[in-house]
């Protein structure tokens, strides 16, 4: 028998079909609470914000246009809901110093290549725990628009068009957001990191 599309399962859903959405959820439930618990960085804050999509999605069902995919569009809830949350309590999540900078080349270069070019080595001696630290303060204070895409791009691993269904942005400007967003996260990691030195030689 061959396994339903999610459009399909919606479609028995909204024609009466009482276990149809419950298919939807069991299949999708995993993959989202493990996309939301990189915006929030908090599982407990993570079931919540994935309940809230679920319960949105069946209210607003019969809106949906069973032309589209589903998925992207429950991922879309749920990233307006991980951003609610977020500007609710402003705590972010850090992205990973080992994420590659392109997301769909996994020999490329990492995040820790790009804040060691320049000629800006960050120092040897510095603790992974004051690294993370240092990446959580700058992502934070971040544009919500390039902090977005960090997160979905190279924390998340999605590739440039599900970033763009679920930001409901081209491709193009997903690229441009993702190059300023490197761009700005370098210079403040190196400037981070110069303090630091200056700081730990001002002590000695």
């Amino acid at each position: 028998m061959k396994t339903p599309t999610d459009e399909q399962l919606l479609a028995n859903h909204l024609a009466g079909r009482s276990d149809a959405f419950e298919l939807l959820v069991r299949r999708h439930s995993s993959e989202l609470f493990r996309f939301v618990l990189r915006f929030t960085n908090s599982s407990m804050a993570a079931d919540d914000v994935v309940q809230e999509a679920f319960l949105q999605a069946y209210v607003s069902a019969a809106s949906f246009d069973l032309q589209r995919r589903f998925k992207p569009w429950l991922f879309t809830i749920a990233a307006n809901k991980a951003r609610d949350w977020l500007r609710s309590r402003a705590r972010q999540s850090a992205v990973p110093l080992d994420a590659h900078i392109d997301s769909q080349d996994q020999s490329g270069q990492t995040f820790t290549d790009l804040l060691s070019s320049n000629g800006d080595n960050p120092p040897a001696v510095l603790e992974l725990e004051e690294q993370r630290r240092v990446v959580r303060r700058i992502v934070d204070q971040m544009p919500t628009l390039l902090r977005e895409v960090l997160i979905l791009g190279y924390y998340h691993r999605f590739p440039y068009r599900q970033i763009a269904e679920t930001l409901s942005i081209p491709i193009g400007t997903v690229k441009s957001r993702l190059h300023a967003a490197i761009g700005q996260f370098g210079q403040a990691y190196r400037a981070a990191v110069r303090v630091e030195d200056e700081h730990d030689v001002g002590n000695q």
